[in-house]
């Protein structure tokens, strides 16, 4: 092939074109990181200005830009699942762990928050699953132990949740005693349904060398030994509630009062009513009293024990009971009878317990919060008590 002269004229043209092609990209990077952080701080200042929708928008954007933004990808992710669109917390995480070029600490941390995504949308077994491989992340395991833990509980899972707790406490130094506690207890119980008392003793032992003061664990210490035919093992533990923790009293006091009875102790019994309701009053307890005051001793000491409860603490479920009784005596008054029907639709209303933590409100009482999760956040008094109080 032979040397054409022409061909030293198109070089200057060539490198012309080669020129303006890089200052012209240069000019678009420039442009799109100039975008960037105008997009940043948008979204910034309309999520300081309570604007999350509009917010979420400007930092997608920044995202397209630059998709080198691990930080903002974890931010969208967040925000995402705070507002419930765990679909799109998901897809980010999931976007970020197949990336290649990921360094091994970011994926753990796209791991952990994918986690946490399924963690709130419901998805149990994924979360288990992404916890389960953060064990071995030292950054990540006690939280992933913490997760598991959460996950277990939901899922009734008690022996691996006792698992849990207890690497908790030799690894991270917390206390998880109460909880593991409940854990025994609910073991307790299933064994209790299935008609292994021999390994409800046990568990409740247990439970109550993991919390010596556990409520949970002495009421049913008191319901293995009746079923084991032990009354009067029974009523000891019944008893000890009602002396160690007299606010929870109301919550044993009908099968102690049954226990009292079948053993001949009914005068013993009704002064512990009267004794409980003079120094922890309770509208429970009232309720109780008013029914074994009254199979014990008759209606008239019965409405005698409800008017003097009533003069010192007045209720509502006091005064539906005292107006049956007149209800009863005066049948032609139906003025009275709706007062009464009013005053029990109220009353139950009110006859609730209700979370100290996030407020779940339940006709019955629960160790453990059906909304928060949390253990002995009930206290066990009506919410009529609760809003006296």
């Amino acid at each position: 092939m032979e040397f054409e002269p022409w061909y030293l004229a198109t070089l200057p043209l060539l490198f012309a074109v080669g020129w303006w092609a890089r200052g012209h990209e240069a000019r678009v990077r420039a442009a799109d990181q100039g975008a960037a952080p105008r997009s940043l701080s948008r979204g910034l200042r309309l999520l300081l200005s309570d604007q999350p929708d509009r917010a979420i928008d400007a930092f997608i954007e920044v995202a397209k830009l630059d998709p080198e933004t691990i930080e903002l990808h974890h931010a969208l992710g967040s925000l995402f699942r705070r507002r419930g669109e765990i679909d799109r917390a998901v897809r980010i995480h999931n976007y970020l762990l197949n990336r290649a070029d990921l360094p091994a600490a970011e994926r753990s941390n796209a791991l952990a928050e994918l986690g946490q995504d399924y963690l709130k949308g419901g998805m149990l077994d994924r979360a288990e699953n992404a916890f389960s491989r953060l064990l071995e992340e030292r950054v990540h395991r006690f939280e992933a132990l913490r997760s598991l833990l959460r996950i277990y509980q939901m899922e009734r899972e008690w022996r691996r949740a006792i698992d849990c707790a207890q690497q908790l406490e030799r690894e991270a130094g917390e206390t998880h005693r109460v909880s593991t506690a409940h854990f025994h207890c609910e073991l307790a119980e299933q064994a209790i349904a299935s008609g292994d008392l021999e390994g409800a003793l046990t568990q409740v032992e247990v439970a109550l060398a993991a919390h010596s003061k556990s409520v949970r664990a002495a009421i049913l210490a008191g319901d293995v030994a009746l079923r084991r035919n032990q009354r009067a093992s029974a009523t000891g533990h019944w008893l000890r509630v009602t002396l160690e923790a007299p606010e929870y009293a109301p919550l044993v006091m009908d099968r102690l009062m049954a226990a009292m009875d079948a053993e001949g102790r009914r005068t013993e019994a009704a002064a512990l009513l009267r004794r409980s309701l003079l120094e922890h009053p309770s509208i429970d307890s009232l309720d109780l009293g008013y029914r074994w005051i009254g199979e014990w001793e008759g209606a008239a000491e019965a409405e005698a024990l409800l008017r003097e409860e009533l003069k010192r603490h007045p209720s509502l479920l006091g005064f539906e009971r005292l107006l049956a009784i007149r209800s009863g005596q005066d049948q032609a008054d139906p003025e009275l009878v709706l007062l009464r029907g009013l005053i029990h639709t109220q009353a139950q209303k009110l006859a609730r317990y209700r979370c100290s933590r996030c407020g779940f409100r339940s006709r019955d009482f629960y160790w453990h919060c059906p909304g928060c999760t949390h253990w002995d956040s009930y206290p066990p008094r009506r919410l009529e008590e609760l809003e006296v109080v």
